[in-house]
């Protein structure tokens, strides 16, 4: 839409290869019936399709545009939840009288994006969000697609088991080693076998799968209980030693305080996860003496982790850190006598500071004296968008 030059041709959004992220992050119809697949490396889709065009990301406009269609939605329902950057669910039921039925809602929604936005946006029409998603899914560009409850077999049971939500690439061979192909094969699986394979998941797949899910879409706005919060990167280059390594978890540890921060938290604990260039990823927890926000104290906390557990038979390639156990940030500590206090405090009031100056003078005007060498970070890094509440309890 930003560029008409590129309609009709085989395009792709793809990250940086130079910062490690080399994949096709969405692509065109054209280049998607050329086989160009979303999460394949670059060189793979270029194989494939010896013309495509690979575009960087525009995270700005894909936000700006996101809220436009937000604003669409919001003149039909306030009951919208978020399924990522440009998926929503909206629950129209109290909206008929005043609009009709969900597939003219649906109809209307679609022309209206169409018209103000530039956008093509594909609807599903459903009496549960797992089917709407289904069903968003069916028919591409620009297209409503309803799934009744009425005949509801006939139309999704003979369709491929990983096109149900939650059912992902090492969920469907699992299920193919079984002899599950289907979404109808799934959901006439033994519920007891499920169970025992996939545990809680299996249990809330075969509920899917027989469109039973009663999960409420979300009101507009609706914050869901943050049990962690964490910042994770994939490095240009793989962290060869534990200085490197440690450079990152400082630099990824500002981001993780200053979201504690604006949500008034502090942990009670760290985790890690780990992933060397095999692409093998490993976690590793600790529990903290005293809830903390300081990026120092996490970052310490998540280089003991680090040191006391990896065993660096393989450089890393990426490493997140998350703080977990949450609470209040005012919320009363028990005091002890082996732990000091008066020093925790102060680099509470250090960390505060630098926050405060970082807020009116840019994130770059104070920083670690040793994250001015080469850190192997990426120069940009956004943040990702709100993402709905859990689906699996």
């Amino acid at each position: 839409m930003l560029n008409p030059s590129l309609k009709g041709k085989p395009v792709a959004v793809g990250g940086s290869a130079e910062s490690r992220h080399g994949i096709i992050l969405a692509k065109s119809q054209e280049a998607k019936r050329c086989g160009v697949k979303t999460g394949e490396a670059l060189w793979e889709a270029r194989q494939k399709c010896r013309d495509l065009i690979i575009i960087e990301p525009h995270f700005d406009e894909y936000m700006k545009y996101s809220e436009f269609a937000h604003e669409i939605y919001r003149r039909y329902t306030d009951l919208i939840e978020p399924f990522g950057l440009d998926e929503c669910w909206l629950d129209v039921s109290a909206s008929s009288a005043a609009f009709g039925d969900g597939e003219r809602i649906a109809q209307e929604i679609r022309e209206t994006v169409k018209f103000e936005l530039g956008l093509t946006v594909s609807i599903g029409v459903s009496f549960n969000k797992i089917f709407a998603k289904l069903g968003s899914d069916i028919k591409k560009p620009d297209a409503v697609t309803c799934i009744g409850k009425e005949g509801f077999k006939e139309q999704i049971w003979t369709l491929p088991a990983s096109d149900l939500l939650g059912v992902g690439r090492a969920t469907t061979r699992k299920l193919e080693n079984y002899g599950i192909f289907t979404i109808g094969q799934l959901a006439k699986t033994d519920l007891s076998f499920l169970r025992r394979v996939f545990g809680k998941c299996g249990e809330q797949l075969w509920v899917y799968a027989n469109g039973l899910d009663a999960s409420r879409v979300k009101p507009d706005g609706y914050s869901r209980i943050v049990k962690s919060v964490g910042h994770g990167i994939t490095c240009v280059a793989d962290l060869v030693n534990p200085d490197e390594v440690w450079k990152v978890f400082l630099q990824l540890s500002q981001d993780v305080s200053r979201r504690l921060k604006e949500q008034s938290l502090s942990a009670k604990g760290v985790q890690i996860s780990v992933k060397d260039n095999q692409l093998i990823s490993r976690q590793f927890q600790m529990i903290l003496p005293l809830a903390t926000q300081s990026a120092i104290e996490l970052a310490k906390a998540a280089i003991e982790l680090f040191n006391s557990n990896y065993k660096w038979n393989f450089d890393v390639r990426a490493v997140t850190v998350r703080a977990i156990n949450l609470q209040e940030a005012d919320s009363p500590s028990q005091l002890d006598l082996f732990n000091d206090w008066s020093k925790h405090d102060k680099q509470e009031k250090i960390d505060n500071a630098v926050m405060d100056i970082r807020r009116r003078f840019g994130k770059q005007a104070i920083f670690n004296c040793c994250l001015m060498q080469e850190k192997k970070i990426p120069h940009h890094k956004p943040e990702i968008s709100v993402m709905p509440a859990p689906m699996f309890k």
